[in-house]
């Protein structure tokens, strides 16, 4: 319910813009715009008005700021991420000129730090990791944001970090000064070069995370002075001291992501926000647990019972968080700086100051800061010559591919040379190790090998078959380096490979396989064990074919019996139903009829006689009775006696 006090101390609430959104709530006022909670009546949704202040628009003088907002609106159209605060829509209602975005509920992160004072360290790197990730996504469309602060980075009711405020942002390829030579920024934050001479590039936003990540960790701004330009001037020509020198327990690895990311020259920084997100994930993987669990205490002056000249100062010129406008060229001897009216250039009215430090100091104070300027400047060169800034951590960068290892170390000041090596568990184009060793420290820009793999070492299957089994085990065992594993070998009855000969192998032969592949082979176990076949009584005929099915040519004898008919087997060697072996030799013996009879000499007997004993032997007898011989007896004979006959012959007698 709007009251008649909110309306009358501002004249948009309650008003309807376009037609469309229902001014309900102010809740940011700074000098460019005023931003509101809005009604979306055609959705039914709340969303965040951001109306330009009707003198902006009207004086031609400030036709900048009209491009800035307009550009804004372009700007966040054309990024889609759900780390970043979307923007809906951009118009003109007679004086209002507004753009509608995505209301986040929560605080920014300036209102985050001004409760807490510093962040711990995991946090602090969860929180630089989302605003790189919408940051990449930027990048990737060719923008850079110009302008990332504690004020720009909204904390959701759930945490979530959303990047806001693309007003600054300039399409990479474009300078980034305006035509009188002065640039706009949040000078606690500017890089050197947009400073130097107003270019940049998405390394510019690489630098503004780096200085807000220290500060997130330390409660500090790394850089304070009196005046804007003092502050830009130092952010040109000191390096941002590691954060361990603001507290002492912070690991050497938070100071090394803080130095790549805060390196004065452009080159040394990672190439974009993609790049520093590889780095900061890194870096995270690197420090352990309760490290990063571990928040700094509030620093001196951060909280109302003591003060310290090292904390954040608060410059007269503007509010803190606030954007002003420098001389591009703070690499030479500019010496005036054009801090905009804080109603105009207020980004952030809300964003909590601390008390201004009284400046006044007598000429001790003076000698004392010289003093300590020397000792400073000679600790810091200590530090980063030969101290531990002079060196970085080896990240662990095994099992990552080749390329992105590569970039890690990198944007870490690393050069990089590559080997390659064989390894049985890292796959092909992934990296083994390092030289030196990952969590060892390495001298700023020394040469780091990159040891890379190329996979399992491959080998080709000799041809064994044909080998004894143990010639065999030992071809395969002297194969390569380390030789190849072989298994138990299978047996397998053979009629034609002899017994413990190598019949096949698997992997084939000539097969090009990991070296570490266990090889089989199949051993011939020798012909398979048969019972013998009775082949008694067969015919010559059908014992050869029952001898076929085992692979047995028997050699073949003949005899006359008188147990089998003619052309039948009566004796085999082995016997019947005795064990034996396929292929094994064997004899058979095949009757060729009855035994052959002895003729006995019969002649001087009677014809009667002799008759009579030569049927007895299974002859037939004829004979012829001489008649010139006047008796019986047998004095002639055919065939002749002593002579073997067939059974049922004839013997001719002749008495």
């Amino acid at each position: 319910m709007l009251t008649v006090s909110d309306t009358m101390t501002d004249p948009l609430i309650g008003r309807l813009i376009d037609g469309r959104y229902e001014v309900r709530e102010r809740i940011a006022a700074g000098g460019m715009a005023t931003v509101y909670v809005a009604h979306d009546q055609r959705l039914e949704r709340d969303i965040a008005l951001k109306v330009m202040h009707p003198h902006l628009a009207a004086d031609a003088s400030t036709a900048d700021f009209v491009a800035r907002f307009q550009r804004e609106a372009k700007a966040a159209a054309r990024l889609t991420h759900p780390g970043m605060v979307r923007v809906y829509d951009q118009g003109v209602d007679g004086s209002v000129s507004y753009l509608t975005m995505e209301y986040v509920e929560g605080e920014n992160l300036r209102q985050r730090l001004a409760q807490e004072h510093t962040m711990a360290v995991g946090e602090a790197l969860t929180i630089a990791e989302s605003v790189l990730d919408a940051l990449a996504a930027a990048h990737r469309k060719g923008l850079v944001h110009r302008d990332v602060k504690p004020e720009n980075v909204l904390l959701d009711d759930t945490e979530q970090p959303k990047l806001a405020d693309f007003g600054l942002a300039r399409a990479v390829t474009e300078v980034t000064s305006t035509s009188t030579g002065m640039l706009l920024g949040t000078v606690a934050y500017l890089a050197p070069e947009l400073v130097a001479d107003g270019d940049a590039d998405a390394r510019a936003d690489v630098y503004s995370c780096g200085i807000l990540l220290y500060e997130m960790v330390t409660g500090r701004q790394p850089f304070t002075a009196e005046t804007a330009l003092g502050v830009a001037s130092r952010h040109v020509h000191e390096d941002v001291p590691p954060p361990s020198a603001m507290v002492p327990w912070l690991p050497a690895e938070l100071d090394d992501l803080v130095a790549s990311l805060t390196a004065r020259d452009p080159a040394l920084r990672p190439a974009d926000a993609s790049v520093a997100l590889a780095a900061i994930r890194q870096t995270r993987a690197l420090i352990d647990d309760p490290t990063l669990d571990r928040r700094a205490d509030p620093p001196s002056g951060a909280v109302p019972v003591a003060e310290d000249a090292g904390a954040t100062t608060v410059l007269s010129e503007a509010p803190s968080g606030s954007t002003v406008a420098l001389p591009i060229g703070l690499g030479g001897d500019a010496r005036a700086v054009d801090v905009l009216d804080a109603e105009i250039l207020d980004d952030d009215p809300e964003a909590i100051e601390p008390e201004t430090p009284n400046h006044r100091a007598g000429w001790w104070l003076g000698a004392t800061l010289a003093t300590l300027l020397v000792l400073g400047g000679l600790g810091f060169w200590w530090y980063h010559s030969v101290g531990p800034g002079a060196f970085t951590t080896v990240p662990d960068v095994q099992t990552e591919p080749e390329a992105a290892a590569a970039e890690t170390l990198t944007a870490l000041g690393f050069e990089v040379e590559r080997s390659y090596e064989n390894h049985d568990d890292i796959a092909e184009g992934l990296v083994i190790g390092t030289e030196p060793a990952a969590q060892s420290r390495a001298p700023d820009g020394a040469v780091i090998e990159l040891i890379v793999s190329e996979g399992a070492r491959e080998e080709t299957i000799p041809d064994v078959v044909g080998l004894s089994e143990e010639d065999a085990r030992e071809a395969l065992g002297s194969v390569g380096e380390t030789g190849f594993p072989v298994g138990d070998a299978i047996l397998e009855y053979s009629d034609t490979v002899p017994q413990g000969e190598v019949m096949s192998v698997s992997p084939a032969e000539g097969e090009l396989v990991r070296h570490d592949t266990e090889v089989t082979l199949e051993v011939s176990n020798g012909p398979e064990p048969i019972e013998i076949p009775d082949l008694i009584g067969m015919t010559e005929e059908a014992a050869m074919a029952a001898l076929t099915e085992f692979a047995i040519t028997p050699e073949v004898e003949y005899g006359r019996t008188d147990e089998v008919d003619e052309g039948e087997v009566y004796a085999q060697t082995p016997e019947g139903g005795s064990e034996g072996l396929r292929t094994q030799d064997m004899t058979i013996t095949v009757s060729e009829g009855l035994p052959l009879v002895d003729v006995p000499d019969v002649r001087g007997r009677s014809f009667e006689n002799a008759r009579a004993e030569l049927e007895a032997l299974g002859l037939t007898v004829s004979g012829d009775d001489n008649p010139w011989n006047f008796s019986t007896v047998v004095f002639n004979m055919e065939p002749a006696p002593n002579t073997e006959v067939e059974p049922g012959s004839n013997v001719y007698l002749e008495y």
